[in-house]
């Protein structure tokens, strides 16, 4: 049996893909593939990020100043690809999405404990 829990529900896996992508990409630059087979990797397949969303998220990030793309060659085939890294208000913006998510986690678990549920 697989230690891998089902694949989150799409809107909730969308509501949290950019807080998913900053997460990612903070420390050394990542293009596209790399940056799904590390969400792929870490989370034994939970998150599977998919080429239709991904690059459309990236691209938002890009614009909003959160990540800046690159062209570089890559190092095993020689074509290149686009490295995204974290700019500095993408790290700030990664840490106040952070937050909010601890927030939001620590109030729902109150609301799991009324009536006596555990």
């Amino acid at each position: 049996m697989s230690d891998t829990p089902p694949s989150p529900e799409p809107n909730l896996l969308r509501g949290h893909l950019d807080l998913i992508l900053l997460s990612i990409i903070k420390g050394q630059p990542k293009y596209g593939l790399e940056i799904s087979k590390l969400a792929q990797d870490a989370t034994n397949g939970y998150f599977d990020l998919k080429v239709g969303s991904l690059y459309p998220a990236l691209h938002r990030l890009e614009k909003a100043g959160f990540v800046r793309g690159a062209f570089q060659t890559a190092p095993r085939s020689g074509s290149p690809v686009k490295v995204y890294t974290l700019t500095e208000s993408g790290g700030r913006e990664l840490e106040a999405r952070k937050q909010e998510f601890e927030t939001f986690t620590q109030q729902l678990g109150k609301l799991w404990q009324l009536g006596g549920a555990k």
